[in-house]
């Protein structure tokens, strides 16, 4: 199966003859701590409200992420997910000619190239560990005409962190929109790495986050950006989108960004997982595994007896699912994902990739 977006339970319970509930998902990137109990606590209290439009400014939605963002509620835009959001900036924007550093999510390339942009790929080696030379991506826009850059930071499927200074060194040369998707930022130390802390300093900075993956809750759909004052946020602002956020995205988004004991626990939990799955991945001789700031992990296949194509079939006949990268640019079957889950999912997927190379 190819997927650009990972799995997909429905087809995949179909396929495997399991209860979808049964499937350990490996693939989507998903905080495994489930929910803010303050953000549910508050849907289940309020699930009558489904009879009401939502507050059509979202005042109090976008008081609670202006908090947990330290940004001002003016800069904020809100969309149904980070998606919605990625589209829209580029059609505002409509860069001629755009710098795409990959490999990264498909959906960038996708809208660009809808708005027939000329796309240039800047790629993340994987002879550096897939780290970026700053200075190397200033040198190629001063030499293009570029109109556009788009970062994902950490980026997806590598794990690299582009630090705030380069990214203020990169604009600085640049002085043109940079869009920087930070679907994944939660999983640092994101008060010290986001480029929120740019916004207010430059006029061109477009910096886009969705609620999916850190506060696991895909089904709603909501998502924000939080962009400098200017044109492209009045731009932004003036896009016909009456009640977008349907009453339930804004329910839980008001609760679950103030629970501040939720947002700590999975801080906490998640470093001692990710240290698990990594150490143990790389306690395997066939895998490179490379470094990574974000809540997956990328690796390798160094064995020329089997490929990503084949750990996935033996893992999904186990009911795990993990995500084969040979549909990122420049990365081939001997490629695949894993995100952090619980210890004890951790510890299976272990077990059977153990068991996959004794068969290998």
């Amino acid at each position: 199966m190819k997927n650009n977006h990972g799995a997909n339970l429905h087809h995949l319970s179909e396929t495997l003859g399991i209860n979808q509930n049964q499937i350990i998902d490996f693939s989507s990137n998903i905080n495994p701590f489930g929910l803010s109990p303050k953000g549910l606590k508050k849907l289940e209290e309020n699930l009558t409200l489904a009879s009401i439009y939502p507050d059509s400014d979202y005042t109090d939605l976008k008081a609670s992420i202006s908090e947990y963002c330290n940004c001002s509620p003016d800069n904020i835009i809100l969309g149904s997910g980070a998606t919605e959001l990625i589209c829209s900036s580029i059609r505002i924007i409509k860069p001629k000619n755009t710098l795409l550093l990959s490999p990264a999510y498909s959906e960038y390339e996708n809208e660009l190239k809808k708005i027939n942009s000329n796309i240039y790929k800047f790629f993340y080696k994987k002879e550096n560990n897939f780290n970026i030379n700053i200075e190397e991506v200033i040198s190629l826009i001063k030499k293009n005409n570029f109109d556009m850059i788009v970062i994902c930071n950490p980026n997806n499927p590598t794990g690299t962190l582009i630090p705030i200074e380069d990214i203020e060194k990169l604009y600085l040369s640049f002085n043109k929109p940079i869009m920087i998707d930070e679907t994944y930022i939660e999983f640092t130390n994101f008060s010290k790495t986001s480029a929120i802390n740019l916004v207010d300093k430059y006029n061109k900075i477009i910096v886009i986050r969705g609620t999916s993956k850190f506060f696991s809750t895909p089904g709603i759909r909501l998502g924000y950006s939080i962009i400098s004052k200017g044109e492209i946020l009045e731009t932004m602002k003036s896009i016909p989108n009456l009640w977008n956020i349907n009453i339930f995205a804004t329910i839980m988004g008001e609760a679950m960004f103030k629970d501040k004991d939720f947002i700590d626990m999975c801080h906490l939990k998640f470093k001692d997982n990710f240290t698990l799955l990594f150490e143990g991945l790389s306690k395997f001789k066939e895998f490179k595994v490379y470094p990574s700031q974000s809540n997956f992990i990328l690796c390798e296949i160094l064995s020329p007896n089997f490929n990503a194509n084949n750990l996935y079939d033996f893992l999904a006949k186990r009911g795990i699912i993990i995500r084969k990268a040979e549909s990122f640019d420049e990365l081939n079957n001997n490629f695949f994902r894993v995100c952090v889950l619980t210890k004890e999912n951790i510890n299976f997927l272990l077990q059977e990739i153990y068991n996959f190379l004794q068969e290998y």
